[in-house]
Protein backbone atom coordinates (compact mmCIF):
# COMPACT_ATOMS: atom_id res chain seq x y z
CA UNK A 1 0.00 0.00 0.00
CA UNK A 2 2.75 2.11 0.62
CA UNK A 3 4.68 1.80 -2.28
CA UNK A 4 1.73 2.24 -4.29
CA UNK A 5 1.00 5.40 -2.17
CA UNK A 6 4.68 6.79 -3.23
CA UNK A 7 3.59 5.84 -6.95
CA UNK A 8 1.01 7.87 -6.60
CA UNK A 9 2.87 10.91 -5.23
CA UNK A 10 5.44 10.83 -8.10
CA UNK A 11 3.47 10.13 -10.58
CA UNK A 12 1.77 13.80 -9.43
CA UNK A 13 5.03 15.43 -9.00
CA UNK A 14 5.80 14.64 -12.71
CA UNK A 15 2.78 15.74 -14.11
CA UNK A 16 3.18 18.82 -12.37
CA UNK A 17 6.58 19.54 -13.09
CA UNK A 18 5.37 19.33 -17.28
CA UNK A 19 6.08 22.52 -18.61
CA UNK A 20 3.04 23.65 -20.89
CA UNK A 21 4.39 25.31 -23.45
CA UNK A 22 1.53 27.42 -23.92
CA UNK A 23 1.17 29.17 -20.78
CA UNK A 24 1.26 32.12 -21.93
CA UNK A 25 -1.24 31.83 -24.63
CA UNK A 26 -3.35 30.29 -21.70
CA UNK A 27 -3.38 33.35 -19.83
CA UNK A 28 -4.20 35.30 -22.73
CA UNK A 29 -7.51 33.16 -23.37
CA UNK A 30 -8.79 33.45 -19.42
CA UNK A 31 -7.75 37.25 -20.10
CA UNK A 32 -10.56 37.38 -22.97
CA UNK A 33 -12.74 35.03 -21.03
CA UNK A 34 -12.98 37.13 -17.55
CA UNK A 35 -13.29 40.02 -20.15
CA UNK A 36 -16.49 38.49 -21.83
CA UNK A 37 -17.45 37.68 -17.95
CA UNK A 38 -17.70 41.11 -17.66
CA UNK A 39 -19.83 41.99 -20.54
CA UNK A 40 -22.39 39.46 -19.23
CA UNK A 41 -22.78 40.62 -15.63
CA UNK A 42 -22.70 44.20 -16.68
CA UNK A 43 -26.34 45.76 -16.92
CA UNK A 44 -28.08 45.96 -20.41
CA UNK A 45 -27.33 48.96 -22.04
CA UNK A 46 -30.04 51.35 -22.44
CA UNK A 47 -32.18 51.55 -25.55
CA UNK A 48 -31.30 53.88 -28.55
CA UNK A 49 -31.32 57.50 -27.55
CA UNK A 50 -34.50 58.19 -29.49
CA UNK A 51 -36.31 56.15 -27.77
CA UNK A 52 -38.00 57.19 -24.18
CA UNK A 53 -36.18 56.68 -21.30
CA UNK A 54 -37.92 54.19 -18.31
CA UNK A 55 -37.84 55.49 -14.44
CA UNK A 56 -35.76 51.84 -13.61
CA UNK A 57 -34.07 49.36 -15.28
CA UNK A 58 -35.58 45.36 -14.54
CA UNK A 59 -33.62 42.45 -14.78
CA UNK A 60 -35.25 39.62 -15.61
CA UNK A 61 -34.85 36.27 -13.71
CA UNK A 62 -35.61 33.94 -16.33
CA UNK A 63 -32.39 33.05 -18.78
CA UNK A 64 -29.70 30.56 -19.86
CA UNK A 65 -26.44 30.76 -21.87
CA UNK A 66 -27.08 30.36 -25.72
CA UNK A 67 -25.97 27.04 -26.75
CA UNK A 68 -24.64 25.71 -30.48
CA UNK A 69 -26.95 24.34 -32.60
CA UNK A 70 -24.53 22.67 -35.38
CA UNK A 71 -21.09 21.05 -35.57
CA UNK A 72 -18.79 21.24 -37.90
CA UNK A 73 -16.28 18.69 -38.96
CA UNK A 74 -12.97 20.05 -40.76
CA UNK A 75 -9.27 18.35 -41.46
CA UNK A 76 -6.52 20.65 -40.28
CA UNK A 77 -4.84 20.00 -43.88
CA UNK A 78 -1.43 19.95 -41.70
CA UNK A 79 1.06 17.93 -40.56
CA UNK A 80 0.72 17.23 -36.87
CA UNK A 81 -1.45 17.99 -33.91
CA UNK A 82 1.45 20.39 -32.49
CA UNK A 83 1.60 22.47 -35.55
CA UNK A 84 -2.11 22.54 -35.41
CA UNK A 85 -2.13 23.59 -32.08
CA UNK A 86 0.75 26.64 -32.90
CA UNK A 87 -1.59 27.99 -35.77
CA UNK A 88 -4.73 28.21 -33.21
CA UNK A 89 -1.81 30.15 -30.30
CA UNK A 90 -0.97 33.23 -32.63
CA UNK A 91 -3.48 35.85 -33.09
CA UNK A 92 -1.67 36.87 -36.88
CA UNK A 93 -3.63 33.39 -38.10
CA UNK A 94 -6.79 34.51 -36.95
CA UNK A 95 -8.21 30.91 -36.85
CA UNK A 96 -9.47 28.55 -34.40
CA UNK A 97 -11.89 25.54 -33.39
CA UNK A 98 -13.36 24.25 -30.47
CA UNK A 99 -12.17 21.33 -29.99
CA UNK A 100 -8.84 19.11 -32.41
CA UNK A 101 -8.29 16.02 -32.13
CA UNK A 102 -4.88 14.27 -32.65
CA UNK A 103 -4.11 11.04 -34.99
CA UNK A 104 -3.19 9.05 -31.77
CA UNK A 105 -6.96 9.98 -30.78
CA UNK A 106 -5.94 12.67 -27.94
CA UNK A 107 -8.79 15.20 -27.42
CA UNK A 108 -7.43 19.16 -27.00
CA UNK A 109 -10.31 21.68 -25.99
CA UNK A 110 -9.16 25.02 -26.90
CA UNK A 111 -12.37 26.78 -26.47
CA UNK A 112 -15.40 27.13 -24.23
CA UNK A 113 -18.53 25.84 -26.15
CA UNK A 114 -20.44 28.86 -25.55
CA UNK A 115 -17.88 30.93 -27.00
CA UNK A 116 -17.23 31.26 -30.65
CA UNK A 117 -14.54 30.10 -32.29
CA UNK A 118 -13.27 31.22 -36.15
CA UNK A 119 -13.72 28.06 -37.88
CA UNK A 120 -16.38 28.39 -40.80
CA UNK A 121 -14.99 31.16 -42.67
CA UNK A 122 -17.26 32.97 -45.62
CA UNK A 123 -19.82 30.43 -45.65
CA UNK A 124 -23.39 29.70 -45.44
CA UNK A 125 -26.15 26.67 -44.85
CA UNK A 126 -29.50 27.52 -45.99
CA UNK A 127 -30.36 31.37 -44.73
CA UNK A 128 -27.40 31.11 -41.79
CA UNK A 129 -24.62 33.35 -43.00
CA UNK A 130 -22.77 33.80 -39.62
CA UNK A 131 -21.93 30.13 -39.00
CA UNK A 132 -19.38 30.74 -36.17
CA UNK A 133 -22.22 32.01 -34.18
CA UNK A 134 -24.42 28.94 -33.95
CA UNK A 135 -21.45 25.92 -34.56
CA UNK A 136 -18.93 24.06 -32.96
CA UNK A 137 -15.96 23.40 -34.89
CA UNK A 138 -13.69 20.47 -34.78
CA UNK A 139 -10.49 19.56 -36.48
CA UNK A 140 -8.82 16.64 -37.26
CA UNK A 141 -5.35 15.86 -37.76
CA UNK A 142 -5.16 15.12 -41.28
CA UNK A 143 -3.51 15.90 -44.32
CA UNK A 144 -6.22 15.50 -46.62
CA UNK A 145 -4.65 12.97 -48.45
CA UNK A 146 -4.18 10.43 -45.50
CA UNK A 147 -6.99 8.11 -43.98
CA UNK A 148 -8.42 8.87 -41.03
CA UNK A 149 -7.45 7.15 -37.69
CA UNK A 150 -9.59 4.53 -36.12
CA UNK A 151 -8.13 5.69 -32.84
CA UNK A 152 -8.78 9.51 -33.82
CA UNK A 153 -12.30 8.20 -35.55
CA UNK A 154 -12.96 6.93 -31.97
CA UNK A 155 -12.32 10.07 -29.87
CA UNK A 156 -14.51 12.03 -32.58
CA UNK A 157 -17.48 9.69 -31.75
CA UNK A 158 -17.14 10.65 -28.12
CA UNK A 159 -17.29 14.15 -28.46
CA UNK A 160 -19.98 14.22 -30.98
CA UNK A 161 -21.87 12.00 -28.55
CA UNK A 162 -21.29 14.21 -25.99
CA UNK A 163 -22.39 17.37 -28.06
CA UNK A 164 -25.41 15.61 -28.87
CA UNK A 165 -26.50 14.90 -25.51
CA UNK A 166 -25.50 18.29 -23.99
CA UNK A 167 -26.89 20.75 -26.70
CA UNK A 168 -29.61 18.53 -27.83
CA UNK A 169 -28.01 18.86 -31.29
CA UNK A 170 -30.33 16.97 -34.33
CA UNK A 171 -28.87 14.46 -36.24
CA UNK A 172 -28.69 16.94 -39.64
CA UNK A 173 -26.68 19.63 -38.00
CA UNK A 174 -23.11 17.44 -37.74
CA UNK A 175 -22.07 18.53 -41.27
CA UNK A 176 -18.60 19.08 -43.00
CA UNK A 177 -17.01 22.27 -43.75
CA UNK A 178 -17.05 21.62 -47.41
CA UNK A 179 -20.99 21.53 -46.61
CA UNK A 180 -20.98 24.76 -45.78
CA UNK A 181 -18.00 26.25 -48.02
CA UNK A 182 -18.50 24.00 -51.23
CA UNK A 183 -16.50 26.16 -53.33
CA UNK A 184 -13.43 26.70 -51.79
CA UNK A 185 -13.28 23.73 -49.00
CA UNK A 186 -13.68 20.23 -49.21
CA UNK A 187 -12.97 18.93 -45.90
CA UNK A 188 -13.06 16.42 -44.63
CA UNK A 189 -11.74 14.67 -47.59
CA UNK A 190 -13.49 11.89 -49.29
CA UNK A 191 -11.43 9.32 -46.98
CA UNK A 192 -13.70 10.90 -44.48
CA UNK A 193 -16.57 7.33 -43.06
CA UNK A 194 -19.71 9.79 -42.98
CA UNK A 195 -21.65 6.72 -43.77
CA UNK A 196 -20.59 5.36 -40.03
CA UNK A 197 -21.04 8.28 -38.78
CA UNK A 198 -24.75 8.71 -39.79
CA UNK A 199 -25.38 5.18 -38.94
CA UNK A 200 -24.52 6.71 -35.37
CA UNK A 201 -26.92 9.89 -35.44
CA UNK A 202 -24.07 12.16 -36.38
CA UNK A 203 -24.97 13.37 -40.01
CA UNK A 204 -26.84 12.65 -42.94
CA UNK A 205 -25.78 9.63 -45.50
CA UNK A 206 -28.35 8.78 -48.97
CA UNK A 207 -30.56 6.03 -49.47
CA UNK A 208 -28.65 3.54 -52.41
CA UNK A 209 -31.88 2.16 -52.94
CA UNK A 210 -33.45 5.79 -54.30
CA UNK A 211 -30.76 5.65 -56.83
CA UNK A 212 -32.59 3.22 -58.81
CA UNK A 213 -36.05 4.34 -58.09
CA UNK A 214 -37.80 5.40 -61.13
CA UNK A 215 -40.75 7.05 -59.17
CA UNK A 216 -38.39 9.03 -58.31
CA UNK A 217 -38.92 10.77 -61.87
CA UNK A 218 -41.86 12.85 -61.35
CA UNK A 219 -39.64 14.97 -59.14
CA UNK A 220 -38.33 16.32 -62.42
CA UNK A 221 -41.16 18.48 -63.09
CA UNK A 222 -42.24 21.41 -60.96
CA UNK A 223 -45.84 21.79 -58.79
CA UNK A 224 -47.42 21.96 -62.10
CA UNK A 225 -45.94 19.43 -64.00
CA UNK A 226 -43.99 21.18 -66.21
CA UNK A 227 -40.37 19.62 -66.75
CA UNK A 228 -37.64 21.37 -64.89
CA UNK A 229 -34.67 22.35 -66.99
CA UNK A 230 -31.13 21.12 -66.69
CA UNK A 231 -32.08 18.10 -65.20
CA UNK A 232 -30.74 15.36 -67.12
CA UNK A 233 -28.61 12.25 -66.19
CA UNK A 234 -25.66 13.21 -68.24
CA UNK A 235 -24.74 16.57 -65.86
CA UNK A 236 -22.42 15.58 -63.51
CA UNK A 237 -22.62 16.85 -59.70
CA UNK A 238 -20.67 19.72 -58.52
CA UNK A 239 -20.64 18.70 -55.30
CA UNK A 240 -20.11 15.05 -55.69
CA UNK A 241 -16.02 15.55 -54.21
CA UNK A 242 -17.06 17.91 -51.37
CA UNK A 243 -20.34 15.85 -50.38
CA UNK A 244 -20.16 12.34 -51.46
CA UNK A 245 -23.17 11.29 -48.62
CA UNK A 246 -26.18 13.39 -50.11
CA UNK A 247 -24.67 14.11 -53.38
CA UNK A 248 -24.42 10.32 -55.14
CA UNK A 249 -21.69 9.24 -58.07
CA UNK A 250 -23.18 11.47 -61.26
CA UNK A 251 -24.08 7.96 -63.18
CA UNK A 252 -26.67 7.34 -60.85
CA UNK A 253 -30.56 7.95 -62.63
CA UNK A 254 -31.70 10.52 -59.77
CA UNK A 255 -27.99 12.14 -58.90
CA UNK A 256 -28.74 15.07 -61.22
CA UNK A 257 -32.16 15.65 -59.66
CA UNK A 258 -30.65 15.68 -56.15
CA UNK A 259 -27.45 18.27 -57.52
CA UNK A 260 -29.51 20.17 -59.12
CA UNK A 261 -31.64 20.70 -55.50
CA UNK A 262 -28.42 21.24 -53.74
CA UNK A 263 -27.62 23.88 -55.78
CA UNK A 264 -30.23 25.36 -55.72
CA UNK A 265 -30.55 25.44 -52.09
CA UNK A 266 -30.58 28.47 -50.21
Amino acid sequence: MKKMTMLLVLAGVATACVRNPYAATNKVYRRQANAFARQLQAQPAAPADSLPATPYWVGTVNFNLRKPNYVIIHHTAQKSTEQTLKTFAQTKTQVSAHYVIGRDGQVYHLLSDYLRAWHGGVARWGSITDINSVSIGIELDNDGAEPFQDAQLASLLKVLGSLKRAYNIPVANFIGHGDIAPTRKSDPSAQFPWQKLAARGFGLWYDAAVLTDTTAAPFASDSLGRPLPGLTPAKPCALSATTPRICPPPSAPSSAILCKLIRARP
